[in-house]
């Protein structure tokens, strides 16, 4: 009889953990599947919220099938306390499994308001944009000029949403002064700007903040993704490269940087002034005198005059051979490497050519014919 019990309350134990396992696997299997959904979402997760009321209204938008199962998903991962504010794209389709990780690990917003504030060599602009789910695009509200009135208050109605996401976005061939003016201005920033920059050291590129971040902490942030991609790039140099150290290499590459804006034409470029140095020829180069004369704290706006390229600054490649004493503007990534790997010609001349671009020559009679070409071309302007 105790046998029998014994036998029947151990056959009973195992049909209870087999249909338990089978629980598990099919909440496991639920948890992990994607979604019914067709539609991607905004879904904003907002500061002190709990995961029992985002498990809610993740139900109520029909993102996920069940609350319950949702939150049992979470505390179960141990994730209960890393709920991230913000503001996050979901995809159609997206599993609880992957909507929980969205919200408990990074809390960058993924979509929402964007304002992207970029700073140009000769202006300023606020870009305004929100991200519509359906396409997974950025749709632009406005774009405006930095300096607009009217743009002012329509970027600063943007900045107070609390899942806003703010890009600033440094053009190449800008100045150091362009660059600290620019941050002064702009009110999502706090703190002041002690020094400005020694120039070329900080780099282009796009950078993600958040609202009230110090103007000095960006600036550094900068001056570290320079000073890491001289270092790469330094260790990337073939022995074509004209120059000898770090510092040249910066000088030459904003060189680069403000002769051409065309990718493709920084390596001939680069090769018209390594060929230059190694004859000792003067670089001859406008950017340079004309930074003598700006120090890269406005735009010349006109042609140089015959006395400014006679005018001895230490920035005047017609009257000094040799690299100027610093870079006259933050160059990118390209013209760095452009600057240690330029390619292998036989160019000391190149001129405007019309079409945005330079035409190279290696002869003076042969430049000269190209000087002659865009000078026509100027004319009919």
């Amino acid at each position: 009889m105790g046998r029998h019990i014994a036998s029947n309350s151990l056959t009973l134990f195992v049909v209870i953990l087999f249909l338990l396992g089978a629980l598990i696997k099919t909440l496991q299997t639920k948890y992990t599947s994607p979604n019914s959904s067709q539609q991607a979402i905004c879904f904003e997760v907002a500061s002190g919220s709990s995961i029992s009321t985002v498990a809610k209204k993740l139900e109520a938008q029909g993102v996920v099938s069940s609350k319950a199962l949702f939150h049992l998903g979470i505390d179960y991962s141990g994730r209960k306390r890393d709920l991230k504010a913000g503001s996050y794209l979901i995809a159609a389709g997206a599993s609880m499994s992957q909507i929980a990780d969205q919200i408990t690990t990074s809390g960058r917003n993924t979509c929402g308001t964007e304002v992207i504030f970029r700073v140009g060599v000769s202006r300023n602009t606020i870009l305004v944009r929100e991200l519509d789910p359906a396409t997974n695009r950025y749709v632009e509200v406005s774009r405006s000029n930095f300096t607009d009135d009217a743009l002012s208050e329509n970027y600063l109605n943007a900045l107070k949403d609390d899942d806003v996401r703010i890009r600033i976005a440094v053009s190449e061939g800008t100045t150091s002064w362009n660059i600290t003016n620019a941050l002064e201005g702009f009110k999502a920033l706090d703190g002041p700007i002690v020094d400005i920059p020694k120039e070329g050291t900080l780099a282009p590129d796009s950078y993600e903040i958040m609202f009230g971040d110090m103007r000095a902490d960006v600036l550094r942030r900068m001056e570290k993704t320079q000073d890491k991609r001289l270092k790469l790039v330094w260790e990337s140099r073939s022995n074509k490269t004209p120059v000898d150290n770090i510092h040249d290499l910066l000088v030459l590459a904003s060189i680069i940087e403000k002769e051409t804006g065309i990718p493709s034409e920084r390596p001939q470029v680069a090769s018209v002034f390594a060929n230059r140095l190694k004859l000792g020829m003067p670089l001859q180069t406008d950017p340079s005198v004309i930074y003598g004369i700006t120090l890269g704290e406005r735009v010349l706006g006109r042609g140089l005059r015959k006395s400014e390229l006679r005018r001895d600054t230490p920035w005047n490649t017609y009257v000094n051979k040799g690299l100027p004493p610093s870079a006259i503007a933050s160059p990118g990534l390209a013209s760095l490497k452009a600057a240690v790997n330029p390619a292998t010609t036989k160019y000391i001349f190149f001129v405007a050519d019309g079409s945005g671009g330079h035409a190279f020559s290696t002869t003076l009679k042969e430049h000269n014919r190209n000087v002659a070409a865009w000078r026509k071309i100027e004319k009919t302007k």
